[in-house]
Order: C-alpha cells, then sequence, then structure tokens
C-alpha cells in the first residue's frame, strides 16, 4: 500500500457568481509541486449592506494566511493540525468583531468557513456552518464535516414520519444557519482532533452550498465518471452540470477537487471542458423546488441575525 511519500495531490479551484447580483464566496487553495502540506481555505459570505463579501474574504485571508505560515514546519504542523486550525478560526472571527466595531454599517455580516490541510497522507480540517467537505471513496460520497444548519433536523422529521422527503428537500428553514463566523461566539465548530488517512483513488470536494445545486447522487456519478481524469476536468464538469440545470436561483459557488493519486502520475487523456447539452435540451429546474428557494430567498439563521449572501474571481477552474 502507498504511503505518504508515494501520493500526490492534483487540485483545481474554481468560483462562480451563478445568479446573484453580487458574489459574496471566497477562495485560496495552494498546492505547490513537491510541497508537503496542501491547503484550501473558503467562505460563503452572508449579511446585510453588501458586506457579505468583506466577511469572507476577511476570513479566508486571515486562515491561510495563519495557516501557510505555521506550515512552514510540516511535521510541527502535522502532531498540532486540530489546534492550529482552531485558532486560525478563531482568530480569523475576531477580525471580523473588530472589522463590525470600526465600521458599524456592516454589522451583521458573517461567513461560513471550511479550511482543510493535506499533510502527507492526512486530511486535517475545521469548517463552522453549511459548506460542505466531501469524500469520494470507493464509489462512494460521504460528508465527512458537520452541517452546522437546519437541515439535519429536517432530514430527521423525515425519519420520524412528520415530514415526506421532498417537504424535508424543499423546506424554506432548510439552510438556515445555526453556526457561522459573525465576530460573536462560535456556536459550533467541527475540528475532529483525528485526521482522515487517504489512500489512492480518493477525491476531495470542498465546496460552498451553490454545488449542492446539483443532488448528492448526480455528485457522485460525475466524480465515477471523471475519478481517472484530472481535478480541472472534473471542475469543469461540475460547472457544466450547473450550467445544464440553469436553476434561476443558483447561488455562488466556490469549490478545491483534490485528486489523491500515486507519485509519478500522469493524466490519461487530454484535458477538454465537458460538452454541454443544446439549451432545448437542458433540463428545467423542478418549479417546486425553485419556488421552496425563491420562498428561502439566502440563507437565513437559526438565531436572530439577518443573513444574504455576496466576490468574484472568475468562473472556471484553474
Amino acid at each position: 500500500m502507498p504511503t505518504g511519500a508515494d501520493l500526490r495531490l492534483d487540485a483545481a479551484t474554481g468560483i462562480g457568481q451563478g445568479r446573484r447580483e453580487h458574489q459574496e464566496d471566497a477562495i485560496i487553495a495552494d498546492f505547490t509541486i513537491g510541497g508537503e502540506i496542501g491547503l484550501a481555505v473558503l467562505g460563503d459570505g452572508m449579511g446585510g449592506h453588501a458586506a457579505g463579501d468583506v466577511a469572507s474574504r476577511i476570513v479566508v485571508t486571515e486562515v491561510f494566511s495563519e495557516l501557510k505560515l505555521q506550515s512552514d514546519d510540516p511535521d510541527r504542523f502535522a502532531r498540532h493540525a486540530p489546534g492550529i486550525l482552531r485558532a486560525a478560526a478563531r482568530e480569523a472571527n475576531g477580525c471580523i468583531a473588530d472589522h463590525v466595531r470600526s465600521h458599524a454599517e456592516t454589522g451583521g455580516m458573517g461567513t461560513t468557513l471550511v479550511a482543510l490541510a493535506v499533510a502527507r497522507d492526512r486530511l486535517f480540517w475545521v469548517s463552522v456552518g453549511d459548506s460542505p467537505l466531501f469524500l469520494f471513496r470507493d464509489g462512494q460520497l460521504h460528508q465527512i464535516n458537520e452541517d452546522h444548519s437546519l437541515a439535519p433536523q429536517i432530514d430527521g422529521m423525515v425519519r420520524m414520519g412528520l415530514l415526506s422527503a421532498e417537504e424535508a428537500r424543499t423546506h424554506p428553514d432548510r439552510n438556515c444557519l445555526t453556526s457561522a463566523l459573525t465576530g460573536a461566539e462560535i456556536g459550533q465548530i467541527d475540528c475532529p482532533d483525528r485526521p482522515v488517512d487517504l489512500a489512492v483513488g480518493d477525491i476531495i470536494v470542498a465546496a460552498s452550498d451553490g454545488l449542492t445545486f446539483i443532488a448528492r447522487d448526480r455528485i457522485r456519478a460525475i466524480l465515477s465518471e471523471y475519478r481517472r481524469r484530472t481535478s480541472a476536468e472534473i471542475a469543469n464538469a461540475l460547472f457544466s452540470e450547473l450550467e445544464a440545470l440553469g436553476d434561476p436561483e443558483q447561488d455562488n459557488v466556490c469549490f478545491t477537487v483534490i485528486r489523491v493519486v500515486a507519485r509519478g502520475w500522469t493524466p490519461g487523456v487530454q484535458p477538454r471542458r465537458p460538452a454541454q447539452p443544446a439549451p432545448a435540451d437542458r433540463p428545467r429546474p423542478r418549479p417546486d423546488l425553485a419556488a421552496a428557494r425563491q420562498r428561502a430567498g439566502a440563507r437565513r439563521w437559526a438565531i436572530p441575525l439577518p443573513i444574504r449572501a455576496l466576490f468574484n474571481l472568475g468562473k472556471r477552474a484553474q
């Protein structure tokens, strides 16, 4: 079985505005060829007065800078990664508090956070909010981080027979957050002490919730189909799927795709942009789901705090 020294990471990052007026997602990733630690940090911002983009950029910049600084000593980073990740999240949250104190008009802004570090063959992360971290392994797709929204409770109501699966899927409170970085006390932080051990063939996808406009089974099918392609091809396939869906309520979206490959791996095919169906053949968004998303509007809080969603770095994977 390959060891950490035998593995390498093939990573690609992309961001898109969707159908929203503002881009509130922010993302930074660094997977240097030959580097011992790969980093990816993303935030899905929200808040009134066009401040969601500020919140996500503050947090992503602060967390990434701290992780990059700490990763100068890879051995120490790997030994203390959970503590480093938690501290970086809390310090970034403090930066939001400082910004709000000096810019009262940005009160109520906040952001989700997913920050991951791959140290050789181990995956560490910290997350706050509902931005998912997926692991595709052996044909199965798993969300490995916690979902800090009302979605888990609503899904639990399905298991109890209180709601149908369709009612849960379109529930207007599904995206209400129970935790985020707002400068106040952080309600929930997901940062396991024990990392996930990675193996050749694994695919990691860290994303804002705009990616979940694609059904979970469809994401799994795309990753399965493209599992031997480059990470950039996988990213482009996900973007093409979002474009084909054509959902009028499509949220901002950003994500990083990370493939774990054997050292010496080279692509078996030339990169290409996946073909898109003709406009007439594209599936139309389901009216009931679109209506539910329109009623729900942007992401909301399960606690009293106004939220909307906002940053544009382009669109295609790089």
